[in-house]
């Protein structure tokens, strides 16, 4: 039960997907966290004349809709490459040195069914249309 799940698990797309979905969503209010009360308050203090606005203009002046928030982007940016880098030194570089030490043999990859198996699943299949038809 265990070979079988961990076979699973050991899929390249299983394994992409799976960092994808839990790790980036599970990592992503971290960073949001990190980056809006530590790094978006270092952006701010840089630019613009209203530092509660942040580094940004407005377009038309009266309008405060109109404000192209330079800092908000940044942030985004810095989220998005703080998130990959954990991503990618924390789950996929490990996930390559098991499938690399596979390919070596060092350990047994993912279990083929044998000719018998395959046989029997294919007699089942036909035994099961069989019955549908009569």
């Amino acid at each position: 039960m265990f070979k079988g799940f961990k076979d699973f698990l050991m899929r390249g797309n299983v394994v992409d997907l799976a960092v994808a979905v839990v790790i980036g969503a599970a990592f992503t209010a971290i960073v949001t966290a990190f980056t809006n009360g530590l790094i978006k308050p270092l952006i701010n203090a840089i630019g613009g004349s209203d530092a509660a606005k942040g580094l940004g203009f407005n377009i038309l002046s009266e309008n405060d809709a109109t404000f192209m928030d330079f800092g908000g982007v940044i942030n985004a940016a810095i989220n998005f490459v703080l998130v990959a880098a954990v991503v990618y030194f924390v789950i996929v570089l490990p996930v390559k040195h098991v499938q690399e030490r596979r390919k070596r043999g060092e350990e047994a990859g993912p279990a083929e069914p044998t000719d018998v198996e395959l046989l029997t699943e294919i007699r089942d299949l036909l035994r099961a249309q069989q019955n549908r038809a009569s």
